[in-house]
């Protein structure tokens, strides 16, 4: 199961993710939820990075399926948006496939 957890600020406002495990859909190569998690994930990370040019912490462990993501203080409301796009594609996948596979939580910091 892909464990998601989004952290969200006083403001209410999505500052960070962390992304653990793999879906457990299909055989390595063929996990179409896994897939779907990792193209919105890696595609927020990469449109922060070359759209908006924030600056943020990244930890990714390709075993674990770790990827651990924090904007740093700064941020853009632009980075917010790509965020919060990210968890609605989440959201969606969620809705579709069920908690067996990948869970989303929310977490206030």
């Amino acid at each position: 199961m892909i464990c998601i957890t989004v952290f969200e600020n006083q403001a209410k406002e999505y500052t960070a993710f962390q992304c653990m495990g793999h879906a457990g859909y299909a055989e390595a190569g063929e996990d179409i939820v896994c897939a779907a998690v990792s193209a919105l994930v890696i595609n927020t990370i990469n449109s922060v990075e070359q759209l908006v040019c924030d600056e943020f912490q990244l930890t990714m462990e390709k075993e674990s399926g770790l990827i651990d993501f924090s904007l740093k203080d700064g941020y853009s409301k632009e980075a917010l948006l790509l965020i919060r796009s990210l968890v609605l594609g989440l959201q969606g996948i969620q809705e579709n496939y069920g908690t067996e596979y990948m869970i989303l939580r929310f977490k206030e910091v």
